[in-house]
């Protein structure tokens, strides 16, 4: 149901959809364009920019050497229910499965088509392919993705922090969380995320697991967390958090954790799991095993990255010193924290949060303005970013272990 306006009503959620032969639904009818390594990287961009308007975004993995994490990301990413076409780019001699990913991507009922610069002759030979297949492919989405209604307990929505100062955990992040609250009421599904972000919050998050088997994966989660922070010698607080009044590691995970609302906790999920049913869903970002390969998420676009791989048709992002990332595949709306950030970069920003700070507004009421900016840009509305052409990507290595059934009761 919609208002005369053609927005969505908030009191009984329904909108425009596109419709996937695997069955899902999405809010956009993007096409990526994937390089499989940092070789195919510069050809794939050339391919995708005179498109980068046209709803053809461009994603990838650099690294040369097998990775299984970085397979399933991949996967995951070019059969999501907002990708309605893949064409993949391969130098030829790296180690990436193309032709498997190919064939997990036509098994979702998408074109797809695989470049391989060295058996297509070379850079503009390969460009020239790929620039002819998205034409055709774009001209045939368009003639043939059907459209279907979808409500709003379809949807999976993800949030982070990024850029946080003193106000985040006051005005931005509980005003998500208040979103995310009316999400689980009308049965949708909510993901919050930053592990390493939480430390110290690992008992008042357990104590919210619909099971005593699901509290006992979040602390042990935490604690694996906590071990693998102390072994790189560095938490998850940057010289930013600290300019911006910041003063604990605990301060900050208080203010991250205020994301995630008042719900019950019904599951805890890594990476590329897709929530069952709706609910309110911890995901666990920090690798298994020893410390192989660095920091768990070198910036702030990985982690949309792995939300978006776990089926969040947006993400929401709360700021308070200011972040102009938006992402590929699922839109990105911007919760700005700090009223002087929102009035300096107004242009970047979808929610001014800081009117709670200044008085103008409340956290119910600002919660409510994201829910029914949600609705908006499930409807087809563009957020800040998208109009601003942001398609910020990254995907490194990581290793998971699959979830045990504690973590999904339900």
């Amino acid at each position: 149901m919609t208002t005369k306006g053609g927005r969505p009503d908030s009191s009984n959620p329904a909108f425009e959809g596109f419709l996937r032969q695997d069955g899902r639904k999405g809010i956009r009818n993007t096409v990526l364009v994937a390089y499989l390594v940092e070789c195919a990287h510069h050809v794939a961009r050339e391919i995708v920019y005179p498109f980068r308007r046209l709803g053809v975004h461009l994603i990838g993995f650099s690294g040369c050497y097998p990775n299984q994490y970085a397979f399933d990301m991949m996967t995951r990413l070019c059969s999501h229910p907002n990708v309605g076409g893949v064409l993949l780019v391969s130098l030829g001699c790296e180690s990436f499965d193309r032709y498997g990913l190919a064939r997990r991507v036509e098994e979702s009922g998408r074109p797809v088509e695989t470049l391989v610069i060295q058996e297509q002759g070379g850079t503009l030979s390969t460009i020239e392919r790929g620039q002819e297949w998205l034409e055709s492919t774009l001209a045939e989405l368009q003639a043939t993705t059907s459209r279907t209604s979808m409500s709003v307990d379809e949807l999976v929505v993800g949030a982070i922090c990024g850029g946080s100062d003193a106000t985040s955990g006051i005005t931005a992040n509980p005003a998500i969380g208040r979103c995310f609250d009316l999400l689980v009421e009308h049965d949708a599904s909510a993901i919050f995320e930053e592990a390493g972000e939480l430390i110290g919050c690992e008992q008042i998050m357990a104590d919210r697991a619909v099971t005593p088997e699901l509290a006992g994966e979040i602390l042990s989660t935490m604690e694996k967390t906590a071990r693998y922070y102390a072994t790189l010698g560095h938490g998850s607080f940057a010289v930013g958090n600290a300019d911006g009044g910041l003063t604990t590691v605990e301060e900050k995970s208080m203010g991250a954790y205020a994301k995630s609302g008042s719900s019950t906790i019904h599951g805890l999920i890594k990476p590329g799991d897709v929530p069952p049913a709706g609910g309110l869903y911890l995901m666990d970002v920090v690798p298994d095993g020893e410390v192989r390969f660095g920091f768990p998420n070198i910036n702030d676009t990985v982690e949309i990255a792995e939300l978006i791989a776990s089926g969040a048709h947006m993400t929401l992002f709360s700021t308070g010193r200011g972040s102009v990332v938006g992402s590929a595949i699922s839109p990105v709306i911007k919760v700005c924290a700090n009223p002087e950030t929102f009035r300096r970069m107004e242009g970047d920003m979808d929610v001014d949060a800081g009117r709670i700070l200044e008085g103008r507004a409340t956290l119910d009421e600002v919660g409510h303005e994201i829910f029914a900016q949600v609705l908006d840009v499930a409807a087809g509305s563009p957020t800040k970013s998208e109009r601003l052409g942001h398609q910020e990507f990254v995907l490194t290595y990581k290793t998971f272990e699959p979830i045990g059934p504690a973590c999904l009761p339900l």
